[in-house]
């Protein structure tokens, strides 16, 4: 089916996460956005920005065009050309005229907004003595959508609990696109709260949020909802925040997102040393490409994490795809789902 028809098949009528974004947007582009289907929009997973080149949708079924009448369009000759002005008013909406004051952020190559949302940047990088310094001339935005989604966390939250009511170390592995930060952050609302139905009390859940996608952190405060027992300490880095959080805040598990350097996995090792729990994501497709990278060798070789859940889009954004016992690195028979 092609993701046109898939569209045309859903029938939603609400609000949707695009709509917080919109306002970040030009009046042309966000007129356009404003008259798709609102089942169009509630699938959006990014918003693609390119000079001189279509306005593309980024969605659960697959990627589209957006005609200048703010539809759907079926072939690139019908989709809306992204012109100067249109990548000069988004940089100016952004960056609320002031790309200085957000220096340390274009560092990284994105921005986070209120609600969780992220806006990648591409164009042309300054340097400095081989350090990104900033980006000039900025040619292209991603808008990436971020969704709070309750309940996907439910599925996986039996195999993450011992019998006695004890949370195994976790990791989630998924590429792109594929739900991990949406799951992550369902799995630390419900660590929070509380799991009466598997014995679990709630506990103290302490995040290092470092892209402010987790919590979506808008001046220090959570725009999501992670619970009532989460500490989240916003745009701080994940080592240096896993041991602030470690030696103040008195957490019973330390989640973070997107783990991959060797100064990460040192604090990990500190956390589950302090006889903290550890729940955070990483980027890959599988296990063996995962204990392929020198970052993350050392975690394989001590037998530290106790479960990888591994995520994909088999079924649809989210799959679980399988989850593994890290001790004996065997499949616990979970149905794709």
């Amino acid at each position: 089916m092609s993701v046109l028809r898939q569209i045309q098949a859903l029938d939603i009528n609400k609000a949707t996460p695009v709509d917080e974004v919109l306002n970040l947007l030009p009046p042309n582009l966000r007129q356009m956005l404003s008259e798709l289907p609102p089942a169009v929009k509630e699938t959006v997973e990014e918003i693609r920005i390119r000079q001189g080149r279509p306005l593309m949708l980024g969605l659960a079924q697959g990627d589209c065009y957006v005609s200048e009448k703010g539809a759907v369009a079926s072939c690139l000759s019908e989709a809306y050309v992204v012109n100067t002005n249109d990548v000069e008013r988004v940089t100016q909406l952004v960056s609320r005229s002031s790309l200085y004051a957000l220096e340390e952020e274009l560092r990284n190559g994105f921005i986070t907004l209120p609600g969780g949302h992220r806006v990648g940047i591409t164009g042309k990088v300054l340097t400095d003595q081989g350090m990104v310094k900033n980006i000039k001339y900025i040619s292209g935005f991603n808008f990436r959508i971020s969704r709070a989604v309750k309940g996907v966390a439910d599925r996986v939250l039996p195999y993450l609990i011992s019998p006695e009511g004890r949370f195994f170390h976790t990791v989630l592995v998924s590429p792109p696109r594929c739900g991990k930060t949406t799951l992550l952050r369902d799995l630390i609302r419900r660590l929070s709260e509380g799991i009466p139905e598997l014995g679990f009390p709630g506990i103290n859940v302490g995040v290092v949020d470092e892209r402010s996608e987790i919590a979506g952190c808008y001046r220090g405060i959570p725009q999501r909802d992670i619970g009532p027992r989460t500490d989240v300490l916003d745009a701080c880095p994940k080592a240096a925040g896993m041991m602030m959080l470690l030696r103040s805040m008195g957490p019973s598990v330390i989640a973070t997102d997107e783990i991959g350097r060797q100064e990460d996995v040192a604090a990990l090792e500190e956390v589950l040393n302090a006889g903290v729990k550890v729940l955070t994501t990483v980027h890959g497709s599988s296990l063996e490409e995962l204990a392929d990278r020198p970052a993350l060798q050392y975690l394989f070789k001590i037998k530290a994490i106790q479960r990888f859940v591994l995520l994909g889009r088999s079924k649809g954004v989210g799959t679980v795809e399988d989850i593994i016992d890290g001790r004996t690195m065997r499949s616990l028979g979970v149905k794709r789902c």
